[in-house]
């Protein structure tokens, strides 16, 4: 079994910057790929961002490309969302999620997710 921690969120005015942290314990994680979800009030989960295991692959949803980058170090167990330009539409609860797909943007390919923290880029 795979626990993951995400931390970091908070309160940024649009335009802004945000890093979240995703902690893992567990003997797999160096195994494992992760992705980045987020959930507005009233909207369903969405896909943001995955990276592989070995961090070689990584993929963005559209409305964040250019603007969120994902990076992992193994030997630390963590795994970063950096967030840039941020606006009121990234306004979530943002969860990391691990499972065996190397790099997945839909929510069943993972198995093991955190409790989310919250970003709200907003005045």
């Amino acid at each position: 079994q795979l626990q993951l921690v995400e931390s970091g969120g908070g309160l940024v005015q649009p335009g802004g910057s945000l890093r979240l942290s995703c902690a893992a314990s567990g003997f797999t994680f160096g195994g494992s790929g992760v992705g980045w979800f987020r959930q507005a009030p009233g909207k369903e989960r969405e896909a943001v961002a995955c990276i592989s295991s070995n961090g070689d692959l990584r993929n963005y949803v559209d409305a964040v490309k250019g603007r969120f980058t994902t990076s992992r170090d193994n030997a630390k167990n963590m795994v970063y969302l950096q967030m840039h330009s941020l606006k009121p539409e990234d306004t979530a609860v943002y969860y990391c999620a691990a499972g065996h797909i190397p790099c997945g943007l839909v929510e069943i390919d993972y198995g093991s997710w955190g409790q989310g923290t919250q970003v709200t880029g907003s005045t």
